[in-house]
Parts: C-alpha cells; sequence; structure tokens
C-alpha cells in the first residue's frame, strides 16, 4: 500500500486532493503549519495524520518523510507584489529542492509536483503554447513565473538523480475555497460590483479535475512528463459574465486596455508609496491579465481515464456555493468530489 505525503494539505489543491486520496482509501500524511486554518479539510482531518513542518525547515521535513513511499508537493506561495517575492522564491524553490532531496534520500517512489502554466514559456511571437514551449525570460516576467520554473528545474535535478516524477501545470484554478483569496476572490469581487475587465485571456481548470490528475498521475507509470491543466481556454470578459451569470450580478463593463493596465499598476504603486495602501492591481498582476495566450491540453487527454469537467459546469456549481455562503455568513465552502 503506497503512503502518500501531501505538502500544502490545508490549501486549495491539497485540500482537495487529501479528501480524493482518503476517499480512494490511501494512508495521507499531510503538511500544515501551526497556524493554518483547517477548514477546508474538516470532514477528513481525523482520517489524515498531521505532521507540523513548514516546506523550508529541513529539520522538521525529516520525520515527517518516515515511511513515506509516494509525495504530491502542493506547497507553494502565489503572488505579484514585490514585498512578498523573497519568501516566494524561498517556499517555492528552496522548498521544492527540500522535497527533492529527502525524495532522493528515503528512496521515494514518485514525486508529482505541483507547478503552473506560468513557467510555460512564453513570448510574444509564440502565443500558442504546450508542454515543450521554451523558457523563456524577459523583464515582462512575473516572479511567480520564475519562482515556478526554477522549482520546475529541482524537480528535474531529482528526476536527472534517479526520482520517478511527473509534474502538472495547471491554468487558474477554480473551484471553491476561500472567498477572499486566490481564484475564489473572482466571485467576491464581481458580488461586491467588479467594474473592469482586462482584455487578456488565460486558461482556467476545476481544482477537482487537478485532485483527479494527480491521483491518476500517482497510480501510474507515467514518469519524466509535465502535463498542461486546462478545461478551457477564454477571455476574463466572458469568463467575468459567466461568473456574474451565476451569482445574479451586474458583470464588469469597462474594458482595461494594456496601456490603461500600465497606468493603473503605477497608479497603485504610488498610493502604496504615499499612503501606504494595499495595492489593487500590481505590475505582474496587471501585465497578465492583458497577455494573450492560449494553452493546449491535448497532452492531457491521453492519460487514461481523464476528462475535463465544462468550465461552465465549474463556475454555475462555484457560484451557487458562493451565495450559500453570503447567506450563511461563512467565509468558505468545498465543492463535493
Amino acid at each position: 500500500m503506497k503512503k502518500v505525503l501531501v505538502t500544502g494539505g490545508t490549501g486549495f489543491v491539497g485540500s482537495y486532493l487529501i479528501r480524493l486520496l482518503v476517499e480512494k482509501g490511501y494512508p495521507v500524511r499531510a503538511l500544515r503549519r501551526p497556524e493554518s486554518p483547517m477548514d477546508l479539510v474538516q470532514t477528513v482531518a481525523g482520517q489524515v495524520e498531521w505532521a507540523e513542518a513548514d516546506v523550508t525547515d529541513l529539520v522538521a521535513l525529516e520525520d515527517a518523510f518516515d515511511g513515506i513511499t509516494h509525495v504530491c508537493h502542493c506547497a507553494a506561495n502565489v503572488s505579484f507584489h514585490p514585498r512578498d517575492y523573497r519568501r516566494m522564491m524561498q517556499i517555492n524553490v528552496d522548498g521544492t529542492a527540500n522535497i527533492v532531496n529527502l525524495c532522493l534520500e528515503r528512496g521515494v517512489q514518485k514525486l508529482v509536483h505541483v507547478s503552473s502554466i506560468a513557467a510555460i514559456g512564453r513570448s510574444k511571437e509564440r502565443q500558442h503554447l504546450d508542454e515543450k514551449s521554451p523558457w523563456t525570460q524577459s523583464k515582462a516576467t512575473s516572479q511567480y513565473a520564475i519562482s515556478k520554473y526554477q522549482s520546475e528545474q529541482e524537480v528535474w535535478r531529482g528526476h536527472a538523480e534517479g526520482l520517478d516524477v511527473a509534474i502538472l501545470n495547471p491554468a487558474i484554478i477554480l473551484g471553491s475555497g476561500y472567498w477572499n483569496v486566490g481564484s475564489g476572490r473572482f466571485f467576491q469581487q464581481v458580488q461586491q460590483g467588479l467594474k473592469f475587465w482586462p482584455v487578456g485571456r488565460s486558461g482556467f481548470v476545476d481544482v477537482r479535475d487537478v485532485a483527479q490528475f494527480m491521483l491518476l498521475l500517482l497510480e501510474s507509470d507515467i514518469n519524466g512528463e509535465r502535463f498542461i491543466l486546462n478545461a478551457q481556454n477564454i477571455s476574463y470578459r466572458a469568463f467575468f459574465q459567466q461568473v456574474a451569470a451565476a451569482i445574479d450580478a451586474r458583470p464588469p463593463m469597462i474594458k482595461v486596455t494594456p496601456l490603461l493596465a500600465e497606468i493603473a499598476w503605477r497608479v497603485e504603486w504610488l498610493k502604496e508609496k504615499i499612503l501606504g495602501a494595499t495595492p489593487v492591481v500590481t505590475r505582474d498582476s496587471a501585465r497578465s491579465s492583458v497577455s494573450q495566450f492560449y494553452y493546449d491540453n491535448e497532452k492531457s487527454l491521453t492519460v487514461p481515464g481523464f476528462t475535463y469537467r465544462p468550465l461552465e459546469t465549474t463556475i454555475r456549481e462555484t457560484g451557487a456555493q458562493f451565495l450559500e455562503s453570503v447567506r450563511e455568513g461563512s467565509t468558505w465552502k468545498v465543492l463535493p468530489l
């Protein structure tokens, strides 16, 4: 029997994966920090062995690896604010290096690593992207993208040293969780009267599909491969219109062009410097919102047993739970598997 270690166990992706693993009967040990809220895993918390450890704390991690055969590395920091860059690099890069080193040291049979489409090579000349798109870096590359690319390099180093690995590159991950962070904020912002829609586009994928794909990789012989996970490429305008329809709200009406995005982040930067206000948009998030990339999902569909939930279904089900939270005064929900 596999014994699976899940990093980031109380987070968005980790919590859905843990519920799925427990449902399938896997023994699970999961990492959490002492201050981590347990809301998203409260229904299965008693069926999981919890280890208090930060991925940057190698000493604490060593005990967590005792008896582990497989690792699902979900822990990561996502930020587009300069003040968070140093900590983000520590968690995403140094933390992944720690996980890889312990996998090698303890003879772990397989590591499944959650990366991001941000780590896929992008350039103005190449907007249709797949798993083979070469990495390129420029002044426009976000620090988050750099951190996820470098974390992948740590995983590939482990593979070169004999570790079986598989990497996921999810698009924007949607689903119920905490409404004030991550993609849950889209629903909250639209409900509160979001006025702007950027002209860019991106890919989106259901958090349950991410968890299901990780399980399939865990159970398969797939080794040394990476997979883009993307249910659908869609413009932000169309996405916000669907979110608004799902929660019976008015969609954003003001178009944000690349020029307006450049002005906006500079205004927010100035407000932060003068008034100490938390910026609504940063340079990295502004430029990301007006980018036009298409992410190919064909490789993921070759994995036996995997299909995507329609994006419309994900938005409708998440929207329904958001409205339930509003009525109940709760700050979070989880979708049924």
